[in-house]
């Protein structure tokens, strides 16, 4: 006898939700472990780093970042988010351990790319999937709650920095980082669902039924499933690009541009930019633990607030915040004062971002989320890459405050770009109409 469905919850999604955030935690240990070692790469000798390289290198990891993104947004409605959710994790992991032994700036940015390639792929795969299992009026907050374990990661690598690099060495640091395919990957095959909508799609009409009746979800229809096949996902794209979202779909990627070049931007470099605006190595690095714990904070603020006053204005909000926040770091204050600013900082910068995702949720259909999570996280990698490439060649010019006066510049151009995405869609929906009537009246 087939059990009755689930009343769909918030608590229903929890199951779903933990192990997500249990590989976002990776994702944001993973991405942190550079950034949070990069000092004690430097003082290296026997590497050969040097800054200019260590930007480059940086960019290299979110270059495959922007390739697994891409990759894993238009693959996920064909080969399924679980499998692809694994894979990106193993490929992490592999690029960690790479990262461990190599005996040169090139072999270390090899295994830095080969890692981005797997953590691009993570987070549109988890943000798609805690969307889809979340009651709708609850996605923002979900979604906050997950990326609340990505800087819970990032203070991981942050501690392992501080207590790990110094006794052993940087290396054993990247060799924590190859943990989660040992860890995350058996649980997450045993215990993580598919998508109804893509069950559906696949004509296993039967087990998406019963994933959604388990987990108290609508049924899908054949409308809100992702279409099969190579044509299936080329049409997924052109929807983004549907009348209705045809100019707010390039607003999203410059707003994702602008909020991963401030995420990676200062995720890679502030230790560095606060050592050589005169703090101590301990505190450098401290101040990345700070602005993470900032980070927590600030998911748990944003995601109740975008549940009563809308995903894009919030986002508008923190990116402004983050501009001033990033300003307020290019002067040498008192170190107790500058904590206070790295944490408040920390607060509005990461969630400004993360609300940027939630805001495709409101966007596209449940037959597009995915494709549209993707090229929003895979089009805005190339802030990311930007970023820490930018932080690098500042740095080997001798202009590390510049690198803040650049991140509130960003912040102050996301802010704009976010605010005018429901301008956009009002005004291509009306066009949409008018065009539907002339064409009934014709």
């Amino acid at each position: 006898m087939t059990p009755p469905p689930q009343p769909h919850t918030f608590r229903s999604v929890l199951p779903v939700l933990a192990l997500c955030c249990l590989a976002v935690f990776f994702d944001g240990m993973d991405v942190n472990i550079y950034g949070a070692v990069m000092p004690h790469m430097l003082d290296d000798t026997g590497l050969g780093l040097t800054p200019g390289t260590a930007g480059t290198i940086g960019s290299w990891t979110t270059f495959g970042m922007l390739i697994g993104a891409l990759t894993a947004g238009n693959m996920t409605d064909w080969l399924g988010r679980r499998p692809l959710l694994v894979a990106s994790i193993t490929l992490f992991s592999l690029g960690s351990a790479l990262c461990a032994v190599a005996g040169s700036p090139a072999a270390f940015g090899a295994g830095r790319f080969v890692a981005g390639l797997g953590l691009g792929g993570l987070m549109p795969l988890c943000l798609a999937m805690v969307m889809e299992f979340a009651p709708p009026r609850r996605a923002a907050l979900t979604t906050g709650l997950l990326m609340t374990s990505y800087h819970a990661g990032g203070m991981a690598a942050t501690a392992l920095g501080l207590t790990l690099a110094p006794a052993a060495g940087w290396r054993w640091v990247f060799w924590a980082g190859a943990l989660p395919a040992v860890v995350a990957v058996p649980l997450l095959l045993k215990l993580l669902p598919e998508s109804p909508g893509v069950l559906l799609a696949r004509g296993e009409r039967t087990r998406a039924e019963a994933v959604a009746d388990r987990y108290g979800l609508p049924r899908p229809t054949a409308v809100e499933a992702p279409a099969a096949g190579a044509k299936g996902r080329f049409e997924a794209v052109l929807a983004l690009f549907r009348p209705e979202s045809r100019w707010a779909t390039p607003l999203l990627w410059l707003a994702s541009f602008c909020g991963l070049l401030l995420v990676y931007g200062v995720s890679t470099w502030l230790p560095q930019l606060m050592r050589a605006s005169g703090y101590g190595l301990t505190s450098s690095v401290s101040f990345l633990l700070v602005i993470n714990a900032g980070g927590i904070v600030g998911m748990l603020i944003a995601g109740r607030t975008a549940d009563r006053f809308g995903a894009v204005r919030v986002s508008a909000v923190w990116f402004v915040l983050t501009a001033v926040g990033a300003l307020l770091l290019k002067a040498h204050l008192p170190l107790g004062i500058t904590y206070v600013v790295v944490a408040v900082t920390g607060v509005w910068l990461f969630s400004a971002q993360v609300m940027v995702y939630a805001a495709t949720n409101t966007l596209y259909r449940g037959s597009e989320r995915a494709a549209g999570l993707g090229w929003v996280t895979g089009v805005g990698r190339t802030g990311a890459v930007v970023g820490p490439w930018l932080g690098g060649v500042l740095a080997a010019n001798g202009n590390e405050g510049w690198g803040f006066t650049a991140f509130a510049l960003a912040g102050l151009v996301g802010a704009v770009a976010i605010s005018l995405v429901p301008l956009a869609a009002r005004l291509g929906a009306g066009r949409a109409r008018r065009a539907e009537t002339s064409a009934a009246v014709a």
